[in-house]
């Protein structure tokens, strides 16, 4: 009987374990399965962003005979001349047997309304160029740019798309003649925004980004990294301490726009401040930022141990000395990667900087923190909400650009952690 009662404990206990590595292996295939699920739609993601955004890196050029008659400029005055008529003549040089006013028309819209005013800028850094005629590449306009990149159809009716069979026959003759051509698009990375896709550039949303960020930085890491010292370090543990950690954590759950309607009542309406500057957007996302700065420095006090203080203390440091000279220096690189990530967030934000009118179309550079500007996240909005076709393929460019700043913002906070954290 107690051979046969062992006998069917064994088995009872075998059968149990049985039960128990089943389901552990079940559990580590569901893990596993959700994770190459979520990289799976995670490549799906960045391959859809890829697919339309890299073609905005190309823009269409046409090469056009200039002649800079030095009759139509007044050297004190280059802003007066006619470029606009510098561009139509070119193209009549071209294309002699265009007769008709319409026609003119169509052949005009080949080159970007914006030419003139890129003309205008070689003038004016390079007057020896009045008097001669010089082959100059001018930017096409989006819808021929988007024929050449096979986003407009040729096989379709003439009804159904934006370019006729005259002006594809045209843009035909400029190819085989080696007058246009896909070009690097430097104009995307150097210019502000525009209304025209092809003279649309992420300078001025970069430049915005900067200077916001900026502000943020300079105001939310040291008083984050100050409110954390002393609520771990000097705060008595009474209820007015408790409470204003429930309300730290609570902060940091607080959608985002809520920070932006703050930032709307309190420092423009109350303040004064500037509308749309990045100034302003700074402040709000300062507020934003700040719970997330001071959680992640408390835990990096935290995680010192408490004999690197009473080492300190043992041998004559007052309190002071000891958390500048021995708990901040090892609590920093906790710091440091807790304000990185959010200031990556802050990056990301759009939602608060909308209520401020960060929204508004700025076609300027900001070159101070006083200027209206936009970030990144709220040009790529814009551009989305647009209805030319060429606009598509420049917000997911923009999407992959901010992309890029995100991953290397998080990777240096990941190598930061990695290089000075100590394991105790």
């Amino acid at each position: 009987m107690k051979g046969e009662k062992r006998a069917s404990t064994r088995e009872r206990i075998n059968s149990g374990l049985a039960k128990r590595y089943r389901r552990e292996r079940r559990f580590r295939m569901f893990g596993l399965g959700a994770v190459l699920m979520s990289i799976c739609f995670l490549g799906l993601l960045f391959g859809s962003i890829i697919g339309n955004g890299w073609s905005a890196f190309e823009q269409a050029e046409v090469k056009l005979p200039i002649h800079f008659d030095s009759a139509m400029f007044d050297v004190d005055n280059l802003a007066a001349a006619d470029y606009g008529g510098l561009v139509k003549h070119s193209l009549q040089i071209l294309f002699p047997e265009v007769k008709g006013r319409r026609d003119k028309r169509r052949l005009y819209k080949l080159v970007s309304s914006g030419a003139p005013f890129v003309l205008q800028d070689i003038v004016v850094h390079n007057t020896g160029l009045i008097g001669t005629t010089r082959e100059i590449w001018l930017p096409a306009d989006d819808e021929v740019d988007m024929l050449l990149k096979g986003h407009i159809r040729r096989d379709v009716p003439e009804s159904e798309r934006r370019l006729t069979n005259q002006q594809i026959g045209w843009i035909d003759y400029l190819v085989n003649w080696g007058r246009l051509e896909e070009k690097f698009n430097t104009t995307f990375f150097i210019a502000g925004d525009s209304r025209e896709p092809e003279l649309a550039g992420i300078h001025g949303a970069v430049a915005g980004s900067f200077f916001t960020l900026v502000v943020t930085l300079a105001l939310s890491f040291p008083i984050g990294v100050a409110t954390a010292v002393y609520l771990e370090e000097f705060a008595p543990r009474n209820r007015w301490t408790d409470s204003i950690e429930v309300n730290i954590n609570n902060l940091a759950a607080v959608p985002s726009i809520v920070f932006g309607l703050l930032g709307l009542a309190v420092f423009l309406n109350l303040f004064n401040l500037p509308r749309s500057s990045s100034l302003v957007g700074g402040l709000v996302l300062t507020l934003m930022t700040l719970p997330t700065i001071i959680i992640a420095s408390r835990a990096s006090l935290k995680s010192v141990p408490p004999s690197i203080r009473e080492a300190a203390l043992g041998v004559g440091a007052s309190r002071m000395q000891t958390i500048l000279h021995h708990v901040l220096p090892l609590a920093m690189p906790g710091m440091m990667t807790g304000t990185i990530i959010g200031m990556a967030q802050a990056l990301g934000e759009t939602a608060p900087l909308l209520m401020i009118g960060m929204v508004a179309f700025i076609a300027d550079v900001p070159h101070g923190f006083t200027d209206p500007a936009t970030v990144l996240p709220v040009q790529i909005y814009l551009w989305a909400d647009a209805p030319e076709r060429a606009f598509v393929e420049r917000t997911s460019a923009a999407i992959m650009v901010l992309l890029a700043f995100l991953i290397g913002m998080n990777a240096f906070a990941v190598f930061l952690r990695r290089k000075f954290e100590r394991r105790w």
